[in-house]
């Protein structure tokens, strides 16, 4: 069960990913038209409008982006049967077909089938898919439907157990609604400190790669919240009453004087306190990661350097992030973003017109680093933390050579994937291959046998969630290596 949920929340980055196209296309109409947002310039108005079409058809796109995501060999028929599957639901439950289904009249129908285009149907529908892709894609039919075999096999029993999915849903949907609805109402109800609420989780639920399933109730239309889309949607999204200015962006704003400035304080810290010895190294790669977590909001090098080896540090940082969601919310500095809380999605939110006072999130952030420095400063000397570079000299031979290799150059993801496949068992162990933003997720036969003091000296990290997963830390070049490894592994 664990692993599927962390399946889910890699899947979920799929469609996630196309965020940032329409974040930039958006970004640069409301730049070019920063007062008629597309209503006095026809090239601002090509470029929103543009940037909408994306965010407007979230729901399908997380059908199809999460159906792909699941599936194990990342063919394109599992997309098509994301698709099909979402257009079977949503077609048999919406208003007209309900009322005609049920006899009644349109006006009688529940209100949540007027909602049922949503992303939570998206990702219920790709994660189905997902599951019936991988299960039927090679199965083989007597000979005179052999023309239904395999891969043509799962659209067909995809629309099947749709309908039997949306006979189900047909009952229990209003109740899933309501329940869902009431969720949202009562987080927007507890005001800037659900938001402060959402960023603690958020934070503490990195480890496991389950802040993306987090993310999609309080970002997407999962509870009725959509902070993201209808911050991205700007004039179109106040005019039809979805956003409020000031409210809209508040599960978004407080990460950005965490990521663009308080983790680059801790980075800092974790300079400052390494050993002599040590000092080089750890300063060449805390560089590196705090120029990642400022200009393009990815933390995980930073926090994944120090969330386990000194776990009560990560625990302030979670308390932090969530002191920092309450103070922007409170204070209704409100900026976005389409991929990550970093210095770009900053830039471009900023002509957005639900950004308020933005610019107070600098300072704001400024006040952050200061804070995450002297505190884990503070903390690092006191309780004597091993943080990256001071570690015992034994554990140093292991661990000081922290992605060690990947700041090498001159070593191909070729080289890299050949360099894991011996530590992680070989080539039997391997059951399959998948990854997320930074991590590897394997699932293999047996974890107990893979190497882990070899790839902490090449890798930033490595976690054991069961028995028969592992996730190994690379960084963003995370697909290329995982490609990689699916060819040796053929």
């Amino acid at each position: 069960m664990f692993n599927y949920l962390q399946r889910i929340g890699k899947s979920l980055m799929v469609p996630v990913a196309v965020l940032p196209a329409a974040a930039i296309l958006l970004g640069i109409g409301y730049w070019i038209d920063p007062n008629g947002w597309g209503g006095d310039n026809s090239i601002a108005a090509f470029f929103i409008k543009s940037g909408s079409s994306i965010i407007d058809n979230m729901p399908i796109l997380f059908a199809v982006g999460v159906a792909f995501g699941m599936s194990k060999d990342q063919n394109g028929t599992s997309a098509l049967t994301g698709l099909v599957a979402f257009l079977v639901v949503t077609t048999l439950l919406s208003p007209n077909s309900v009322a005609l289904l049920q006899k009644k009249d349109i006006s009688e129908v529940a209100s949540g089938f007027q909602k049922i285009n949503n992303q939570f149907i998206g990702i219920l529908c790709g994660a189905i898919s997902g599951v019936l892709y991988n299960r039927f894609h090679n199965i083989e039919l007597p000979k005179f439907l052999a023309f239904f075999s395999g891969r043509r096999f799962v659209p067909i029993i995809t629309s099947i157990v749709m309908m039997l999915l949306s006979f189900i849903l047909m009952f229990i949907w209003p109740l899933v609604y309501n329940g869902l609805v009431k969720f949202g109402e009562a987080i927007l109800g507890l005001g800037a400190f659900g938001a402060a609420i959402y960023a603690f989780f958020n934070r503490l639920l990195i480890p496991v790669g389950l802040h993306h399933a987090l993310n999609s109730v309080f970002w997407f239309d999962v509870a009725g919240i959509n902070d993201i889309p209808n911050f991205l949607g700007g004039q179109s999204s106040i005019d039809s009453g979805v956003a409020t200015i000031g409210v809209t962006g508040m599960y978004q704003a407080g990460f950005f004087p965490i990521m663009m400035f308080g983790l680059v304080g801790a980075a800092l810290a974790f300079i400052k306190n390494a050993k002599e010895e040590n000092k080089p190294k750890i300063k060449s790669i805390m560089i590196a990661a705090a120029f990642a977590s400022f200009f393009t909001g990815i933390t995980e090098p930073i926090e994944f350097s120090f969330m386990f080896v000194a776990p009560v540090l990560y625990f302030i940082h979670a308390i932090l992030s969530g002191i920092s969601f309450f103070i922007a919310a409170s204070m209704k500095w409100i900026a976005g973003f389409g991929f990550s809380a970093g210095f770009i999605d900053f830039i471009l939110s900023t002509k957005n017109p639900l950004a308020v006072k933005w610019y107070m999130l600098i300072l704001q952030g400024i006040v952050f680093f200061i804070v995450y420095f002297f505190v884990f400063d503070f903390a690092i000397r006191k309780f004597n933390l091993k943080t990256p570079g001071r570690e015992d000299r034994e554990d140093a031979e292991n661990n000081n050579n922290i992605i060690k290799i990947k700041t090498k150059n001159t070593v191909s993801h070729k080289d890299k994937a050949l360099l894991l496949i011996p530590l992680l068992g070989g080539k039997d162990n391997i059951i399959n291959i998948d990854n997320c933003a930074t991590r590897l997720r394997l699932e293999v036969k047996d974890n107990t046998i893979i190497d882990d003091i070899e790839i902490k000296k090449n890798f930033p990290g490595i976690l054991k969630p069961s028995k028969n997963s592992v996730q190994i830390i690379v960084g963003t070049d995370v697909e290329f290596i995982a490609n990689e490894l699916k060819k040796i592994n053929e």
